[in-house]
């Protein structure tokens, strides 16, 4: 048996319904182009490849590659990248714009980096279905005014429609991590409801609006937007950051950042 690596942040997934549930969420089918992030020992592998019959699969621990083909044989299509995640170019597997199906149990400790690097890929992905810290999926699919509404939240929901599917316990994975996990669902937004003039200086200001959680927008904006942005954007510039809905930073950043510029960019900025 293959031990856990703690310097690529392994827990495997082994329990039955645990990997039933989530194959159930993702729904796979036949002739669709899935991708799944670390197969590792491939809980999830087999039964989207008995539901898909084809998976490219990216993983980064070489240890891992040759036990997986054996292990999975003959139940379909298997095409193992051996590479980083961080640095592989998704759009090369694509067969056509917005067409993969990402699949993946992050590693807590490069998840947020990781989900990013996603993003800036967007034009490639239809879904993602991402195992990732209970907290961390809490933030990203939050709602204004929530107490844990925040930067992450606005960062990911500018580009995509963020849905927390269930929650999984520690029990599930091998070695038992410390903390519990959830399942995200991401689908990029097509086309984007409120475009950004300007993605680098959108989070810009979403970092700073959020650096300082209990001052209002007019004290942690100070220097960044004026009342004339503020009018613009039409903003209460007493608000506090987290009152802010995802429309709203996006006007007050495009009142910002070339007002008079046409908003379209398909960037990426990660926080």
């Amino acid at each position: 048996m293959h031990q856990a690596r703690k310097r690529f942040g392994q827990n495997f997934l082994h329990d039955p319904g645990t990997i039933r549930r989530i194959i159930e969420a993702i729904r796979p089918r036949p002739g669709e182009s899935l991708v799944e992030i670390g197969p590792g020992q491939g809980a999830i592998t087999r039964g989207l490849l008995e539901q898909a019959g084809a998976l490219d699969a990216i993983e980064l621990d070489r240890d891992l590659i040759e036990p997986l083909r054996e292990r999975l044989a003959g139940v379909g299509a298997l095409r193992i990248h051996s590479a980083d995640a961080l640095r592989f170019d998704l759009c090369t597997l694509a067969p056509r714009p917005a067409s993969l199906r990402l699949v993946g149990n992050l590693p807590y400790n490069i998840s947020t980096p990781l989900m990013f690097r996603f993003l800036e890929q967007a034009e490639c992905i239809a879904d993602m279905h991402l195992m990732l810290q209970r907290e961390v999926v809490e933030r990203i699919a939050a709602d204004p005014g929530n107490k844990v509404y925040g930067r992450l939240s606005v960062m990911v929901q500018t580009w995509c429609d963020a849905q927390l599917l269930f929650r999984i316990g520690p029990g599930a994975f091998t070695p038992a991590p410390k903390v519990e996990s959830a399942l995200l669902r991401l689908r990029p937004l097509r086309p984007l409801p409120h475009p950004l003039v300007d993605p680098a200086g959108h989070a810009r200001l979403v970092a700073a609006a959020f650096s300082q959680r209990r001052k209002t927008l007019r004290n942690s904006l100070l220097g960044l937007a004026d009342a004339s942005v503020f009018a613009a954007a039409g903003i209460d510039p007493g608000q506090r950051a987290e009152t802010v809905d995802v429309a709203g930073f996006i006007r007050l950043a495009n009142a910002v950042h070339r007002p008079d510029a046409e908003p379209a960019c398909n960037s990426r900025a990660a926080p």
